[in-house]
């Protein structure tokens, strides 16, 4: 993450209420320049009327809501220009050729150039930023899945945006394709300052991605952190597992390296198969959820507590 510290998007107190039932209760979260923020969540948590809210596409019931210094409620054209949503999927311009698309697009946000900032991107740095330019030429009907989502992903930073929405963006792709899509969204926060907000089922992924993760569920944030931070304040202990004389141990503990470094002291040479497994992510999640799902889980977690 290379971010300078400064506030993006600030929301406070956020709650929607539709009818009698309120749906988000006091949400309240930050996100810096250039830094990858992912909201998780099951489904019905919220996360789809968050990102609305932010976005400008939807009204809250109460709460404040800044993004890029201006309330998204209130957003003319010149603030919408500098952002991008990346949706989960479209479906036209499907006779456009690629590059020809993206300058079609690219000259509604020429207007909106900045002294800092040049809308805008050129067509042809961008079809190479996403790594297309083989296909240049091709018309939008023939791309394959991975390069169609890397033409979404184009389309949503064409005006250059200082803050982009990724819903689902790998939903259906091969390994392959995946882990090229990474790398892109790795380069448009780190190279390109881009803040980033994701939102995600898969866990692998937001831990790979994300610099802070967001846990929203019931309307509630339940946890905020990043992955390591998150895993240590719900479970704590890691799983040692090693074998001595044909015989396999295991030991669960919140000192993994100062138990194994103790283990190697004792037996040296006797040690085979050490494994140490670590909380993960989806472990965490799992948790999060169940203590949520069973009435034990709506204050937030408390990070200040965690056992580093």
């Amino acid at each position: 993450m290379t971010t300078n510290g400064k506030v993006v998007l600030d929301v406070e107190g956020l709650r929607m209420r539709y009818g009698t039932t309120d749906v988000l209760h006091d949400v309240t979260f930050q996100a810096r320049h250039g830094e990858v923020l992912c909201l998780l969540g099951p489904n019905g948590a919220g996360k789809t009327t968050t990102i609305e809210i932010v976005e400008g596409f939807r009204m809250r019931s109460a709460g404040r809501v800044s993004l890029l210094g201006t309330d998204p409620a209130h957003g003319d054209e010149a603030w919408r220009a500098r952002l991008g949503v990346v949706l989960q999927s479209w479906r036209d311009h499907g006779k456009w050729r690629v590059r020809e698309l993206l300058d079609h697009l690219g000259r509604f946000y020429a207007p909106y150039s900045t002294d800092t900032i040049t809308r805008p991107w050129d067509p042809d740095e961008l079809v190479e930023a996403v790594g297309l330019t083989e296909h240049r030429d091709k018309k939008v009907r023939m791309l394959s899945g991975g390069q169609r989502r890397r033409l979404d992903v184009a389309i949503g930073i064409v005006g250059r945006p200082e803050m982009l929405f990724l819903d689902e963006p790998t939903a259906g792709f091969d390994p392959a394709a995946r882990h090229e899509f990474h790398e892109l969204v790795r380069s448009l926060a780190e190279e390109h300052s881009t803040t980033i907000l994701l939102t995600t089922h898969d866990l692998d992924e937001a831990e790979k991605l994300a610099d802070r993760i967001i846990v929203l569920a019931g309307g509630r944030i339940i946890a905020d952190g990043t992955a390591d931070e998150l895993a240590r304040s719900i479970a704590g202990e890691d799983e040692v597992r090693w074998v001595r004389g044909g015989e396999r141990f295991s030991q669960t503990t919140a000192e993994s390296t100062k138990f194994v470094r103790e283990l190697f002291r004792r037996y040296d040479e006797e040690i085979e198969d050490l494994e140490v497994r670590r909380t993960s992510l989806e472990d965490t999640y799992l948790e999060l959820v169940r203590r949520v799902e069973s009435g034990h889980g709506e204050a937030p977690v408390e990070l200040g507590e965690v056992t580093r």
